[in-house]
This record gives C-alpha cells, structure tokens and sequence, in this order.
C-alpha cells in the first residue's frame, strides 16, 4: 500500500518496469503525449489516486477518483484503490472487474475480461500472492486465497483456495494442471529489466 511520496514513486517505477516501458527522454515524452499507451495512463491514475486517499490528500483524491472513475467507464475496466502491490501489468484494458475487497500482491500480470470478486455467499475478496499470471477471460471468486508464482489458465473459474506455491490451475472449476507456475513470467521480467536498467 502507497503511504508517502517514495511509496508513490517506487510503485510507479515497478509498474513501468512491469509493463516493459523505458524510461522517456523529451521525444518519448511527445510520442506518448500523441499516442499514449492506455494501460501505462491508467496505472499512473490509479497509483495517484492510491497515494492521495493514503495520505489524505481529501480534495485531490476526489479530484483524481472522478478521473479514474471516468477512465474506468471509457476502456470498460473497474479497479478501486488499493487491489494490486507494485508491479501490476495490464495486457489488455477491455472487460477487467476487480472487487474492492480483493488484494493482490506484487507482479501481477492481467489480461482482459478477467473478474476477480465476492460470492452471494461473502462480501470478502480474494487474497492472491505474489507473481500471478492471469489468463484471459479467468474468474476468481469468493473469500479464497492464491499462492505465490500461480499460473490461472485462460477462462478458468476460481472458487477454492490454491495454497501450494509455484503451479498452473486450469478449468471450470479450477484444479491443478502443472507444476510449472508463473517461473517463465518472472524470468522474462528479470531479463528484461537487466537488458533496459
């Protein structure tokens, strides 16, 4: 959770790394002014709306939850404060629905029409780990949680807990399929920031 300045600018930085963009010189700048990448403009809204309802900021927070909530409605996504640690890397900005209630640790990749939520039977949220990888179209729901380095397979639905660390789960309703979890993720991350730092 974003609870100072440093905080705000490390999650930022984390985000950035995560969604492969370089660091920008004046050129870079203008490109993205003109055609900008949407999912590194909404992770950049979204941290400062963390950051300004952590730290109390009342006016600015509103300020900036009307343009996220704007943001949200025009790419058809819902992500509330305070869901996703640092890291978070959205592929595809069509059809997200997170669940106020849900956290979920650092290094998160996401891709579209995924829905992490509550059940009719709880209001609480999952809980996942560190280094998910979440398939396209992957339903976690209910108060669950998910181990570290998990691998959720494309359209799976997600209704039990997963505690072992490090494997694939797959299906309708979700069971282990591999024990390969998110580990090819996580490397192609770790080269790709020693390549670009």
């Amino acid at each position: 959770m974003i609870k100072n300045k440093q905080d705000y600018l490390n999650y930022l930085e984390e985000d950035r790394i995560a969604l492969r963009r370089k660091k920008q010189n004046l050129h870079g700048k203008l490109k993205d002014f003109i055609l900008p990448d949407c999912a590194w403009r909404f992770e950049k809204i979204l941290r400062t709306t963390e950051y300004h309802l952590n730290c109390n900021h009342k006016l600015r927070y509103l300020l900036y939850y009307y343009r996220l909530l704007r943001l949200c409605d025009k790419m058809a996504i819902y992500i509330l404060p305070n869901c996703f640690g640092p890291g978070l890397n959205i592929i595809h900005l069509n059809g997200i629905f997170v669940w106020g209630k849900a956290r979920i640790g650092k290094n998160c990749r996401i891709y579209h029409e995924v829905t992490i939520g509550s059940t009719p039977s709880t209001q609480l949220g999952p809980r996942l780990g560190d280094n998910i990888l979440i398939g396209a179209g992957a339903k976690i729901l209910g108060d669950i949680e998910i181990a570290d380095n998990i691998a959720i397979g494309a359209n799976s639905v997600v209704i039990d807990s997963f505690t072992e660390k490090g494997i694939t789960i797959a299906g309708i309703p979700a069971k282990k399929v591999s024990n390969n979890g998110s580990a090819d993720y996580i490397n192609e991350m770790s080269s790709w920031l020693k390549r670009n730092s």
